[in-house]
């Protein structure tokens, strides 16, 4: 059979994410990029107070994701801040290409474009 062009990792490879600090309920979109289509599922964090005065975005580098700011997240909402946390596509929960050649810097900016203007 082929080889699907995107996977996905099973949740439960998670389940003790919350056990080292990461306990947060993730947010999930597939973004439109016109056309009818979307781009691969992303995984996002979003805590805080949604109408709060200042929002933080934490971007991970590679090779992390998310739980990368675990602790940081606890803080600045503790301090009144909404903070964002995404995976990027191929990162932690959002959905991975399988063919190395896809992930490109104009993927991730345009993901991250798509996703602030989503949120």
């Amino acid at each position: 059979s082929p080889v699907p062009t995107v996977v996905r990792t099973p949740e439960e490879r998670f389940d003790n994410a919350a056990k080292l600090g990461y306990p947060y309920q993730g947010k999930y979109v597939e973004l439109p990029i016109g056309g009818g289509k979307t781009l691969p599922r992303m995984h996002y964090i979003d805590e805080g107070p949604r109408d709060a005065p200042e929002t933080v975005l934490c971007l991970h580098g590679e090779p992390s994701w998310s739980f990368l700011y675990r602790h940081v997240i606890k803080v600045l909402t503790k301090a009144g801040f909404r903070v964002i946390a995404p995976d990027f596509i191929g990162f932690g929960k959002s959905d991975k290409f399988t063919h190395p050649e896809a992930y490109t810097h104009d993927l991730h900016t345009m993901s991250l474009r798509l996703l602030l203007d989503h949120l």
